[in-house]
């Protein structure tokens, strides 16, 4: 971040302003420079549960799940469960009537113990497990993605009755996101390519196993797009192919999924998600397309995660240490990349906010680090802070609802974090913190 960049964040902070956009919009002022999070303290809540701690918002996952159902009312919505699984989290998903999309045996298990509807479950996944597809085909999971043809054969074998499934499609477009996160476009792992024809050769493997039905096709272009665009051209090539398929075997596809990867702001600026241009825009690139080609409408799926919890998660720190460098001050946290990987992965930039006090100086940008014996363990660079920040401040992260849990680690073994729900000025535990106990439990000597 460049220093024209920086400076009205800087402002910001120093009015006390919050970051617009990025926060969950239960989050107000407290007294003396705290924050209100679903109607408590966030110093409150870090007394209570220890740090690091990641909240989430309950109201807000709700909140979100219902616009979607709003802006999409007759299309499903399926909750990308790799974005945050755990039992509280689904069973506010399935309350609110969405469908589930999961990619193991561990995640379905979830799913399973809270009695999420199997006929409303998708299993994803380019490397399925034998497990994997014995664990979907025994709590009869409604549909699979199918996204080789080893597993064609190894689904189309042990499944018992017709079990319906969707072929994963790459459709060759261009999120426009970072490579790491790109599931679009040709040479990676997910699907089978449309340009090669290596789809329409799915479908036909697909369609001599008595024991599959196929009802649909799936994509799935990439993580945080913004552009509608990107989905709209995928649309139309996947209606295309739909096309050619009724054209070559008379199918009539009843389904088409598009996946998910809607994109959410981290930073201030950052672009949100026009979701009810997506809406719009979409229904008539598929209508459009499919009057076209003369092949009838298809009932289309999407798939958000982030989208739906990442707004509504703030993860809690307290300072260990603060190092002031010649070129630069480091602020290091009881966390890092063990319960935050993704600054590591894809560099991923945050907002950081001091709570619990207020600031008795001017502010200057700092470099948050993790605790972890790695280099590359930096939370977040270049955020103001106050010249006054020490051992013991609270600082919030806004924006963590999303792969954060999912991708929490036990490097140097460190345990992670707890889950706290939060809403209507309740305090809940959704997974407690993991313990030393915890992690020699498994170790056998």
């Amino acid at each position: 971040m460049t220093l024209a960049e920086l400076l009205p964040t800087l402002g910001d902070s120093l009015r006390g302003k919050l970051e617009a956009g990025i926060w969950p919009r239960s989050v107000r002022h407290g007294h003396d420079g705290d924050l209100m999070f679903g109607g408590l303290p966030l110093s409150q809540l870090a007394a209570r549960f220890g740090t690091p701690a990641y909240l989430l918002d309950e109201a807000e996952v709700r909140r979100r799940c219902q616009e979607y159902r709003r802006a999409l009312h007759e299309v499903e919505i399926a909750y990308a469960g790799k974005s945050m699984t755990c039992r509280g989290v689904l069973r506010w998903i399935a309350e609110e009537g969405l469908s589930l999309d999961v990619c193991s045996a561990g995640e379905l298990a979830v799913a399973r113990s809270i009695g999420f509807p199997a006929e409303r479950i998708l299993l994803h996944g380019n490397a399925k497990t034998p497990e994997d597809l014995k664990a979907a085909i025994g709590y009869g999971v409604g549909r699979v993605v199918l996204d080789s043809l080893d597993e064609i054969e190894q689904l189309g074998a042990l499944a018992r009755y017709p079990q319906q499934v969707l072929v994963r499609v790459t459709p060759g477009v261009d999120g426009h996101t970072h490579k790491a996160i790109a599931t679009g476009v040709e040479d990676q792992k997910f699907g089978f390519s449309l340009a090669s024809g290596a789809a329409e050769e799915a479908v036909r493997r697909v369609l001599a196993q008595p024991s599959l039905k196929l009802v649909g096709l799936h994509c799935h272009i990439g993580s945080q797009v913004s552009r509608v665009t990107s989905f709209e051209e995928a649309a139309r090539r996947m209606v295309g192919l739909m096309a050619r398929l009724h054209a070559e075997h008379g199918l009539v596809l009843p389904q088409l999924d598009l996946g998910g990867g809607h994109a959410v702001p981290y930073l201030p600026g950052d672009p949100d998600f026009d979701l009810a241009g997506f809406a719009q825009r979409i229904r008539c690139a598929v209508n459009y397309e499919c009057a076209a080609h003369r092949i009838p409408v298809p009932r289309l799926t999407i798939e958000p995660g982030r989208s739906v919890v990442a707004p509504a998660g703030v993860t809690l720190y307290r300072v260990v240490t603060v190092k002031r460098g010649p070129s630069r001050t480091f602020v290091a946290v009881d966390g890092g990349m063990s319960d935050n990987p993704r600054p590591s992965l894809y560099s991923a930039r945050y907002a950081v906010r001091l709570v619990g006090r207020r600031a008795a100086k001017g502010m200057r940008a700092v470099t948050v680090v993790g605790r972890h014996c790695e280099a590359g363990d930096v939370l977040a660079q270049d955020v103001p802070l106050p010249e006054d920040v020490h051992a013991g401040d609270l600082l919030a992260v806004p924006c963590t609802g999303a792969y954060h849990h999912s991708l929490a680690s036990n490097y140097n073994m460190v345990g992670r974090p707890p889950v706290v729900s939060v809403c209507d000025g309740v305090a809940r535990l959704l997974v407690r913190r993991e313990t030393e106990e915890d992690l020699l439990a498994r170790d056998l000597g």
